[in-house]
């Protein structure tokens, strides 16, 4: 054995020591501090006698913790993932109490409500003293996050000359505008970081769906063709499609598999962490396409057990999920104290979806991804989606979503790290899928929610209760299915009723209409005749923009304010409505048009950009879905070393020379990217072979 391997085994053991003396002197102070904990006898015992017997337990507790902890959380895999992080402390504190009972003579007691305590504070007063032993030596640093995601094995092909692997960052809902407005601020230091030195930065606009599904299911899968909005109604299955539900999730999947032929961007032994879809990975971690599948085999919650095994990871979540809990309490008084405007309500549910997303999806799937860096995987894709779930109920510019893009930069940073104790070079890009766009609800600005202008629009009752639209934020159903509850669409009775009206769906700024008892896109000739004012209504109401419907004399058109008709086929981005929308807008419209399943009326709210403001259709004062504004602008940041993104051929439909348009067209680039990479490696092969001939 070298004298490097020796100094390795004797820094370890130096570790164990002192964790365990640590470990010891909590013990102890615990003792004195809880009266129904006690390490001595009823006869009381000598100070050394204490603490050799607080020594023996938390020698027992460490232990067990190593050995038995990984088998009973595996063997809890399969119960609901927030339910295993609560089950965490219950099952630490049996540990304790076991570890007690083996000290002799029955000097060891503690009451159940102390052993979860103590078996708590232990955990985390062991794991940051090994992780500040461990500051200085990268060795240790690096096991330590190895263990971390609970990755044993590292993948082929990987070393000092492997070629890189790639590690694709997805800041859900973070657009170009606000990213650079947060590293010119300061907040994201990392990123401005880089953005000065190593990588480049720059916007990619997004299809008219601009939401994590359509986007999402692109850049994984290479097309999403079909997919409307983010909620849509297929009358031809009678379904009702949520891109954040686990059975559309499959069905989209499989969808844009069968389209493009092939199996997904990760197909090459890639990690996909944390989002809708798969792309084609081996390995899975809360990935919502897998996530309701039920047994030993559903590899997408393999991510909770490689971060709950480790109970301090439980203490350390759990206290940050309870001061999530209270920070956003106080931001939602705060802001109701100012009279912020526009606000949405933030009660019931909310704080617990955002500490969700915040924290718990956070650190799981950061953790996930630190092991697969370490394990040296060709490829990863990470989606986080702690700022898009903040940025919905307190705005995108918002102080509370600035807080959440400053702790994902160390989240970056921390990956970053990481990545410099791979066993194989790294590079990192960041994306996002989305903007958001900022403004007061439609239904908060004139009185009525979309459904109740449709319905009045056909001379149906509009009922005076409000109707509040479920929030398309991803988190909520993530949340769910980590519950094992139903999601959107899955309760009994959720499916439209034919006869029973229209069926008026909301995806952020997006409104889909479709009429369930005809079979067919109906025309507008067709809903006249039915109902002779709603597209009139429609059209005409200030809060929307413009109105999109078939037509049977003109193929489709656009409707808009004043009494504005076009053809679909003669839209020109500069024309009547859509001149506030931008460029690209008609081409995005044109391509929508086309889908099999889009609705009998799809409204788009209206946008000012004067103010930089659209009217969402859900609960939302930070919304995307639809076009307008920030929403339709996400980013790309991607290092120098790599090609550049676009060419004049590249531009996707609508693109303008050196522009990137559309999530398929994005898709192109990070394969291209992964392609380049598999080239290095071929140029490296066959450079050795000739070195080795010559």
């Amino acid at each position: 054995m070298g004298v490097g391997r020796w100094k390795s085994v004797g820094g370890a053991a130096l570790r164990v020591v002192v964790v365990w003396a640590v470990s010891t002197l909590t013990l102890l102070l615990l003792a004195g501090a809880l009266p129904d904990f006690q390490l001595q006898s009823d006869d009381g015992d000598s100070a050394t006698r204490t603490a050799a017997t607080a020594a023996w337990g938390a020698g027992a507790f460490g232990l067990l913790g190593a050995l038995v902890w990984p088998l009973v959380v595996r063997a809890l895999l399969l119960v609901p993932a927030l339910v295993l992080g609560v089950l965490v402390f219950f099952l630490n504190g049996s540990l304790l109490l076991l570890a007690l009972w083996l000290i002799p003579d029955g000097r060891g007691e503690a009451d159940p409500q102390n052993a979860v305590v103590v078996a708590a504070v232990m955990s985390a007063v062991a794991s940051a003293t090994s992780t500040a032993l461990a500051v200085r030596d990268d060795e240790a640093y690096g096991r330590r996050l190895y263990r971390l995601a609970g990755r044993r094995r590292t993948a082929v092909g990987t070393g000092p000359a492997a070629p890189p692997g790639t590690v694709f960052l997805q800041l859900d809902g973070v657009g170009h505008g606000v990213l650079r407005d947060a590293m010119d601020a300061g907040t994201m230091p990392t990123l401005a970081a880089w953005a000065g030195t190593t990588h480049r930065l720059a916007p990619w606009r997004t299809d008219w769906s601009s939401q994590t599904g359509a986007s999402q299911l692109a850049l994984l899968h290479g097309t999403n063709h079909d997919v409307p909005a983010f909620r849509w109604y297929e009358k031809d299955t009678g379904r009702l499609m949520v891109c954040n539900r686990p059975a559309s999730a499959v069905e989209l999947q499989r969808r844009a598999a069968a389209r493009t032929g092939g199996p997904g961007l990760l197909a090459d032994d890639g990690a996909s962490r944390g989002n809708l879809f798969g792309g084609g990975a081996e390995q899975l971690a809360l990935v919502l396409s897998v996530s309701a599948r039920r047994g030993p085999g559903t590899r997408s919650r393999a991510g909770y057990f490689a971060y709950f095994r480790d109970p301090a990871n439980a203490t350390r979540t759990a206290v940050s999920f309870a001061a999530e809990l209270v920070r956003e309490t106080g931001q939602a008084l705060a802001a109701r104290l100012r009279g912020d405007a526009p606000r949405v309500p933030r009660g019931g549910a909310y704080p617990f979806v955002r500490a969700f997303a915040t924290v718990v999806e956070r650190d799981v799937v950061v953790a996930a991804v630190l092991g697969d860096v370490l394990a040296g995987r060709t490829a990863v894709y990470a989606d986080l989606v702690a700022y898009d779930e903040v940025a919905h109920h307190s705005g995108p510019r918002s102080g509370d979503a600035a807080k959440v893009l400053a702790r994902l930069d160390r989240s970056v940073e921390l990956i970053a790290k990481a990545a410099a104790h791979a066993p194989r070079p790294y590079r990192i890009v960041l994306l996002s899928d989305h903007g958001q766009s900022f403004g007061e609800t439609f239904e908060s600005a004139y009185g009525l929610t979309l459904r109740d202008l449709v319905r009045a629009g056909c001379g149906l009752p509009v009922s005076r209760r409000a109707r509040h639209s479920a929030s398309g934020a991803e988190a909520r159903n993530a949340l769910r299915s980590a519950l094992h509850r139903p999601v959107e669409g899955e309760r009994r009775g959720e499916r439209p009723a034919r006869g029973a009206g229209p069926v008026v769906l909301a995806s952020g700024n997006l409104g889909l209409v479709s009429f369930p008892d005809v079979s067919h896109r109906m025309s507008r000739e067709e809903i006249d005749h039915r109902y002779p004012g709603l597209l009139r209504t429609l059209a005409g109401h200030p809060g929307v923009g413009f109105v999109l419907v078939r037509s049977e004399r003109h193929g489709s058109v656009v409707l808009g304010a004043d009494g504005f008709e076009s053809p679909v086929a003669e839209l020109a981005d500069g024309a009547g409505p859509l001149a506030a929308f931008g460029p690209g807008t008609a081409a995005a419209i044109r391509r929508t048009d086309t889908f099999p399943h889009v609705a009998d009326i799809m409204v788009n709210s209206m946008y000012d950009p004067r103010t930089d403001r659209v009217h969402a259709f859900e609960d939302q004062i930070g919304s995307h879905g639809g076009l307008g504004g920030g929403q339709s602008e996400a980013f790309l940041m991607w290092p120098r070393e790599l090609s550049a993104p676009v060419a004049v051929a590249e531009a996707g439909a609508g693109g303008e020379a050196g522009e990137l348009v559309g999530a398929e067209a994005v898709h192109r680039v990070l394969r291209r990217w992964l392609a380049e990479a598999r080239e290095q490696q071929a140029r490296g092969e066959h450079d050795a072979g000739e070195e080795a001939d010559g």
